[in-house]
């Protein structure tokens, strides 16, 4: 494919925000807006050897955005893709995308990852159509914040039988074995030992022969909705093997979020059928829809 002599690829700069802002703004109106304007900040400012937030240009005016995150020293995650309306169709989607690829090989990773809202039909084709391959799908369950929650079956804050857990279950076959990263906001990776060891917080529920779930916690933060401003504990992933203990991780998450002045609380879990009947089964609120994540091999750009 010819490519586009007109197009630049480079780094972004703290100039090129106005720029970025006029064509990100309104990129969904199902979600009031997008979180790019209020993130490119933040992205100039931690730019550096393991993220890297690249700008496409015409005339030297930003046109298009993407940043790639190193999260491990094998995994790539490619974030915040967008391109100006009136500069779509001169492949500008792909440059910048591959940029990332090349960046992320460059430092020694083998595979990038992306995710994708399960409506947007547009961003999934886009995917595609860069080689990313589909690789799993998750949604958020939302156990409510109770300090007097009562968990049925014993927890142990022990990340070694939280891993234990995790690896024989099978949200870890469904999920490809990933979890949310602990740096990363909505950026997924592989969790391990080492990962659930320096998590703020993980455990197991487990009865007197073997663990039977598993979660931890990744981050609290402050987020607002509908006018209020809410403290929100979040959970990177649930693994557990039946309703009852679910209904007990469910518990224990309930009263770690109250514990850390939460009062909202969100938890990663497989979008199965099984995995969603449960939480239904058990009474436990969870997100409308699913999101999707996407795999891309770096193989060819090492």
């Amino acid at each position: 494919m010819a490519t586009d002599p007109d197009v630049g690829i480079r780094r972004a700069r703290r100039d090129d925000r106005k720029a970025v802002v006029a064509f990100t703004t309104d990129t969904w109106d199902r979600l009031g807006g997008d979180y790019v304007p209020d993130a490119f900040d933040r992205w100039i400012d931690t730019d550096g050897p393991t993220q890297r937030t690249l700008v496409a240009t015409i005339d030297d005016q930003p046109v298009g955005i993407c940043q790639g995150v190193l999260l491990s020293a094998h995994e790539a995650w490619a974030l915040g893709m967008r391109v100006a309306p009136d500069a779509r169709g001169r492949d500008i989607g792909r440059r910048l995308t591959e940029a990332v690829f090349e960046w992320a090989a460059d430092r020694g990773a083998t595979v990038c990852r992306n995710m994708v809202f399960s409506w947007n039909a547009a961003g999934m084709g886009q995917s595609r159509a860069l080689g990313f391959e589909p690789l799993t799908a998750f949604r958020w369950l939302e156990p409510t914040p109770d300090a007097d929650a009562s968990p049925g079956l014993a927890v142990e804050t022990d990340p070694a039988l939280a891993w234990s857990a995790f690896r024989g279950s099978d949200a870890f076959c469904e999920l490809s074995g990933l979890g949310l990263d602990l740096e990363e906001s909505w950026a997924l990776a592989e969790l391990t030992p080492d990962r659930l060891n320096v998590a703020e917080m993980a455990f197991a529920v487990r009865d007197d022969e073997r663990s039977r779930g598993m979660s931890y916690r990744t981050r609290t933060f402050e987020r607002e909705d509908d006018g209020e401003t809410h403290r929100w504990a979040e959970y990177g992933v649930g693994a557990w093997d039946d309703v009852e203990s679910l209904r007990s991780l469910a518990a224990a998450i309930s009263r770690d979020a109250a514990s850390v002045g939460a009062d909202r609380a969100r938890l990663l879990i497989s979008e199965t059928p099984r995995h969603v009947s449960d939480a239904a089964y058990a009474r436990i609120d969870a997100s409308e829809e699913p999101d999707f994540v996407f795999e891309r091999d770096l193989s060819a750009y090492r």
